[in-house]
């Protein structure tokens, strides 16, 4: 499933690639023409542009092949100091111009192997950790599902989100994400999920949710329009969700309340409780993705449990944790899963070196005391080198010592206590304290990956003359969304097609007011001044509309339709997408303009 991913990147790109090169190509003749210089002066024309300009990046394209280089170092709009790695000077400076199509084919794999990591990061570590903390706070389902499980959920989508929002220039990526994983997701995904599976929503719990989705669309349109915000009016989004959870909780509460005065049987423990209830969504677990599978994975386990006790050596406890193949799931599997498993083995290794995972679901918690000694070892470092891009990587204690050697040591004295007081049966009383650092650890990861995503889109953006709302819509957009996509069709094939469709909107609903809130609120920290939005245009608004369309049908149609989504109405929502897909494109290669 994972490799239908990089096809649709790498055809998107293709096919993008084919369109904008034939825009470019136009776009230099037009300039040429319009020079109309004699002799060899159209340097000397280029370098007056340039100084009669903004000096946005994105004319980059308009120079010589040899003036490139020269105009990315001396433009500050060039410099990108967000990532690891300045991928506009690795495709004018680095490599040759006639290399071209050889670094859009190296960037594609990068963003890909960023998409699986991003991928990784969530669902095996942040996910399971969050849902640690979660059960240790002893919260309720209704409460971990909307908001730890929920960021789990939607991790990829706020720190992307948040990384392009740092930038004034690719905040129109952001928007474009979130507005196109929005449509994404309520039309495909739960178009999907209805050709799956036809089922009659909860009516409740589906207007609830439809609602609120509206009301965040139309303030972010409004904080569009208006091409700035403030920090109050930020606040107030923030506060949006706030009453969203709030009102799932006391929904929850009061449906839970009169249920109980008609039924008065004791209902039995179930980790999803009353899931063949018309009103079962008022329970919500936006984070399915992060528990679907935890029965399934105790009673699978449960089956190849010795029957004798036996202890296993430290050197053998650390080689087998850091195995991420399962020799007996390796069998089962097709091909295609066993070649993106390969793919994925150095990852996840790498990945499992560095973040601690703590599982309530099993006996021993996940403790793994060789392993989760070396987590107290490598996860700081990690965090002390990718926060923040690598920011205090090199950062001297009084200019003597580096601070990378205070924190290594400081982990070894750490590991070597926790090492000689525990053993390797008998996880220690501290050991949900692993689940947080490993929340820590894996969201600086995630952070840093959304950060070079989001970098490498804006450079195939500069490069291929494509907008940075058009690459959030499609490639970042589909890049965050797949994963949700299959797991909620998978969720829908399982027989719980409800959940599926609480998942496609009250995760989406967490991720756009956290995703723009939380990155105008850190734009304002960096610059200390409101958030200005630069816009792309037609498409904005065409992206703004589609969905609020999308939101208002869905708002009209399934009422009348009493609440039940057959297969036409999961037709209408696919050819809905294909319709909007193909208008935003147009009006991208302004073959629809205003």
């Amino acid at each position: 499933m994972k490799s239908i991913m990089s096809v649709s990147v790498f055809l998107s790109l293709f096919l993008a690639l084919l369109l904008c090169g034939q825009r470019a190509a136009s776009g230099s003749r037009n300039l040429l023409t319009g020079v109309g210089l004699s002799g060899g002066s159209s340097g000397t024309a280029l370098t007056m542009m340039s100084e009669n300009s903004n000096d946005e990046c994105d004319l980059v394209m308009n120079y010589n092949i040899t003036d490139r280089c020269g105009f990315v170092k001396r433009t500050p709009d060039c410099d990108m100091q967000d990532g690891f790695l300045n991928y506009l000077d690795l495709a004018f400076c680095l490599l040759r111009p006639n290399l071209y199509p050889l670094t859009i084919t190296l960037c594609v794999v990068w963003l890909f192997f960023l998409f699986v990591i991003l991928g990784l990061a969530a669902s095996k570590f942040f996910c399971p950790n969050l849902s640690a903390i979660s059960s240790s706070l002893h919260l309720t389902h209704n409460v971990a599902g909307v908001t730890f499980l929920a960021l789990g959920n939607g991790a990829p989508d706020i720190f992307s989100a948040m990384a392009a929002f740092s930038h004034p220039h690719t905040a129109g990526m952001a928007v474009g994400a979130l507005f196109g994983a929005g449509i994404f997701v309520t039309t495909v995904v739960a178009g999907s999920v209805a050709l799956v599976k036809p089922f009659p929503v909860a009516s409740r719990p589906f207007l609830r949710d439809v609602v609120f989705y509206m009301c965040a669309v139309f303030w972010t349109f409004l904080m569009l329009y208006r091409g700035t915000t403030t920090l109050g009016e930020t606040l107030g989004y923030l506060a949006l969700y706030v009453i969203y959870v709030l009102t799932v909780i006391i929904s929850a509460f009061i449906y839970n309340r009169q249920k109980n005065s008609v039924n008065t049987t004791v209902q039995s423990d179930s980790p999803f409780p009353e899931l063949n209830s018309s009103d079962s969504s008022d329970d919500d677990d936006d984070g399915i993705h992060c528990l679907i599978d935890e029965p399934v994975q105790q009673v699978y386990e449960s089956e190849y449990r010795p029957l004798l006790p036996y202890s296993e050596s430290t050197s053998h406890i650390l080689l087998s944790s850091l195995n991420p193949v399962d020799n007996r799931r390796w069998r089962r599997k097709p091909l295609s899963w066993k070649v993106f498993k390969v793919l994925k083995f150095p990852l996840e290794v790498l990945l499992l070196l560095c973040i601690p995972v703590v599982d309530p679901d099993k006996e021993d918690r996940n403790w793994k005391r060789p392993l989760n000694c070396l987590h107290l070892i490598t996860a700081p470092l990690v965090c002390l080198l990718f926060f923040q891009s690598g920011k205090y990587g090199n950062k001297m204690i009084q200019d003597q010592f580096p601070l990378w050697g205070l924190v290594l040591l400081l982990g070894l004295f750490l590991a070597a206590i926790v090492f000689c007081t525990t053993t390797n049966d008998h996880p220690p009383k501290y050991h949900p304290l692993f689940a947080l650092l490993g929340f820590v650890v894996s969201a600086v990861l995630i952070s840093a990956a959304a950060s070079e995503v989001v970098s490498l889109l804006h450079m195939l953006g500069v490069v291929l003359s494509l907008s940075n709302t058009v690459l959030g819509l499609t490639l970042l957009a589909w890049g965050n969304s797949i994963g949700d996509c299959f797991s909620d069709i998978t969720i829908a094939q399982q027989g719980y097609p409800r959940m599926a469709i609480s998942a496609c909107f009250g995760g989406i609903i967490f991720n756009m007011l956290l995703g723009v809130g939380l990155g105008c609120v850190g734009q304002m920290i960096q610059t200390k001044s409101n958030v200005q939005f630069e816009t792309e245009g037609l498409l904005t608004w065409i992206l703004a509309a589609s969905l609020g369309l999308s939101l208002a049908l869905s708002f009209i149609i399934v009422p009348l339709n009493n609440f039940q989504l057959g297969r036409k109405y999961g037709i209408f929502l696919l050819v809905f997408y294909i319709i909007f897909l193909v208008i935003a494109l147009l009006a991208e290669f302004q073959i629809i303009h205003t």
